[in-house]
């Protein structure tokens, strides 16, 4: 029989009497559980939270604030583009605040120089964060602004000044290194790169990864081509590259950029992966339907998220222990219609490969091992 749960007479939203008179307990223990606080029954919490959930109770935060001396908010500058890598970090970053029971709260800046993120910081301090994420950025030298929170940076070494600083990568590197890999395991006897722009450290990361890749193999290094994360970037370097009939293989920063890249290749007469195979970098789904469907590292960025907000939770909470150790963020390579073994030598291959670590290695499926991943 569902229970039937009444709020105090005249209120417009239930308060925590009515949780406390639903429960059979007293607002002291209503107040313990909901501020997470110890020495209460497992039983007694089960009822608060199932009264407060019954009728359908929010927490002050206001209070809790002034009682905890927090505000139980996250703020993060978001740095960059709009495009699909930027969109999907900032998800699971929102998802995994959330769920730490934290607000969150956005400044964005386009720009990325020194001045503009100092004055998007300034702003979330202003509005009493406890603790600030840094998505994304793009920016070289020390941002010139005190930060008396944790701050935590995602992808990139820290720039601000401040004594409490955590640093969680998103595995760029790694995956740079695991495209290239795949293509020289296909035979290709070198890869050339379309990085991204080069004052973002994302793309410092995937060049790094790209040339260790090629030294280890002892694998010639071409030159770096700059493009900007756009389509139109990807086609312009794909006309450039169509035009030297030794490329056999590249390796592209950015998914978006490849899709320019092939398009390019294709209109020059170049077929993909017949002539010249193509690796993007994201791993954003759509472009497993596009013709030839797109071979790419999938960025891991909920992985990266959660790992990121549970230790800036734990610096927030807990500033005089230890941060747990950090775990790797996974690589995953998902092999689809874009790459081959160069004309020479024949032997498609298709499916999905997860790489550990930072080592490179991968378990392949045998060639002609089934169709294209989808997402």
């Amino acid at each position: 029989m569902a229970r039937v749960v009444r709020r105090s007479a005249g209120s417009s939203a239930p308060r925590s009497e009515d949780v406390a008179r639903v429960a059979g307990v007293s607002r002291k223990t209503v107040s313990r559980v909901l501020n997470d606080e110890p020495y209460v029954s497992d039983e007694v919490r089960r009822r608060v939270l199932e009264a407060a959930g019954d009728l359908g109770y929010r927490l002050n935060h206001a209070a809790r604030a002034l009682a905890s001396g927090r505000n139980r908010s996250i703020g993060v500058v978001a740095l960059g583009t709009a495009g699909y890598g930027t969109a999907m970090l900032l998800v699971g970053i929102e998802k995994a605040v959330r769920d730490a029971g934290y607000a969150l709260r956005m400044v964005s800046t386009l720009d990325g120089e020194p001045d503009d993120i100092a004055g998007a910081v300034d702003s979330l301090l202003e509005q009493g964060v406890d603790g600030i994420i840094v998505s994304e950025p793009i920016v070289e030298g020390e941002v010139p602004v005190r930060v008396d929170v944790p701050v935590l940076f995602l992808g990139a070494p820290p720039a601000f000044i401040s004594a409490r600083t955590l640093t969680v990568g998103v595995g760029a590197y790694e995956l740079a290194r695991a495209a290239t890999d795949h293509l020289l395991d296909l035979g290709h006897t070198t890869v050339h790169h379309l990085a991204g722009p080069g004052r973002w450290y994302a793309s410092k990361d995937r060049v790094e990864g790209w040339r260790a890749a090629l030294s280890a193999r002892g694998a010639h290094e071409p030159p770096v081509i700059e493009g900007d994360w756009l389509p139109t970037s990807g086609y312009a370097a794909g006309r450039e590259l169509a035009a030297d009939s030794s490329v056999t293989a590249v390796f592209v920063a950015g998914d978006d950029m490849a899709i320019g890249m092939i398009h390019a290749l294709r209109e020059a007469g170049r077929s993909v992966p017949e002539d010249i195979s193509v690796v993007g970098f994201d791993g954003n789904p759509v472009f497993a339907y596009v013709t030839p469907a797109l071979t790419t590292v999938r960025q891991p960025f909920d992985a990266a998220a959660r790992e990121g907000i549970r230790l800036l939770v734990h610096a927030i909470e807990e500033p005089e222990t230890d941060l747990p150790p950090a775990s790797d963020p996974p690589v995953e390579l998902v092999v689809r219609g874009s790459t081959a073994p160069p004309p020479a030598r024949k032997a498609p291959i298709r499916g999905r490969r997860t790489v550990s670590g930072s080592s490179g290695s991968a378990h392949a499926p045998p060639a002609g091992g089934g169709p294209p991943t989808t997402d």
